[in-house]
């Protein structure tokens, strides 16, 4: 695991594998969750396939900056301020997740990179895509939204449960039976983990970082930034969806408006999996990713080579 400072003091925790010349693919990480939460099979699965492969803590998670000097806002107060004339100060926004992955970027001199975002992760790739789109070469959304999701039963029901959760978590074994029902909230119901895996996965979690004031300043980042359906329309880079048919946290219904918005975007609804990353998944991942991010490299080369022939005949 490496570091590197960006311009703003935050420090970014990281691991960077396989060939450096080869295609870089960074892969960003959602709400609250470490970049080892990104599955070890999908992301050695990535470097065996020929990409160098970049995962890291965002702000506020892991062993990256934690942002404890910017006490977090109220949340209600947050969700006022977008609609009502109420003024609220947040500690960041997801832009500002964007400018760190940019930053690590530049530190480790890659001028464009594949992203691949997972839930919150994918916000700010989406983000990137707009704003950056010169430095992004191919873009997959793993369970991510381009808007908050309209109120339902269900997902009221699992982010009153998640708040209720986060404020009781004084001790170690506190967060980690957190973690196990947060997992068992959210998980796959057609691929359903042992609470012994699930402990195992929180135990090592936890052991690592445990960061609660962060996880509500993300979640603040997400509420306070701006809907993003009429920038994602802008988005060009070759784009695969990839969500959950049983997703509680962000309906399937997300995805398939995403890919109306995004042009010559493709879907992969995926039958029972719901808001994580199923095991038994990761090699059909795996292999979903590499074609997409591959068939992108293809068609960007056969584009600058007709850009060349074509400059040679005007000559």
């Amino acid at each position: 695991m490496r570091t590197i400072k960006v311009k703003t003091g935050v420090v970014l925790n990281y691991q960077d594998e396989g060939d450096k010349s080869a295609p870089s693919i960074i892969l960003i990480m959602g709400l609250g969750a470490q970049m080892i939460t990104w599955p070890d099979a999908l992301y050695y699965g990535l470097v065996n396939n020929g990409f160098r492969v970049i995962r890291f803590d965002n702000r506020d998670t892991g062993l990256s900056t934690h942002l404890d000097q910017h006490p977090a806002p109220s949340l209600f107060k947050t969700w006022l301020s977008k609609h009502l004339p109420i003024r609220s100060n947040v500690p960041y926004l997801l832009d500002d997740m964007a400018e760190d992955v940019l930053a690590l970027m530049a530190e480790l001199k890659i001028k464009k990179a594949h992203l691949v975002g997972a839930s919150m992760g994918g916000m700010i790739a989406q983000l990137m895509a707009v704003k950056n789109k010169k430095r992004v070469l191919s873009l997959t959304l793993i369970m991510s939204c381009s808007s908050s999701p309209r109120p339902t039963a269900k997902n009221l029901n699992v982010f009153l449960k998640l708040s209720k959760f986060k404020t009781k978590v004084p001790c170690r074994d506190a967060a980690i039976n957190y973690n196990i029902k947060l997992n068992q909230l959210i998980g796959s119901p057609a691929y359903p983990q042992s609470e012994k895996l699930l402990r195992e996965h929180a135990i090592k979690t936890v052991d690592r970082s445990y960061n609660q004031s962060g996880y509500k300043r993300q979640l603040i980042a997400i509420t306070a930034s701006k809907n993003r359906d009429h920038l994602i329309r802008k988005i060009k880079a070759p784009t695969l969806i990839i969500h959950g048919s049983a997703d509680i946290v962000f309906p399937a219904a997300e995805a398939r408006k995403m890919a109306k918005l995004i042009k010559k975007s493709k879907l992969k609804i995926v039958r029972g999996m719901g808001h994580n990353f199923v095991p038994e998944l990761m090699p059909k991942m795996t292999k979903w990713i590499t074609k997409h991010i591959k068939k992108s490299q293809r068609k960007r080369l056969e584009k600058i080579r007709n850009k060349k022939i074509k400059m040679a005949l005007q000559e």
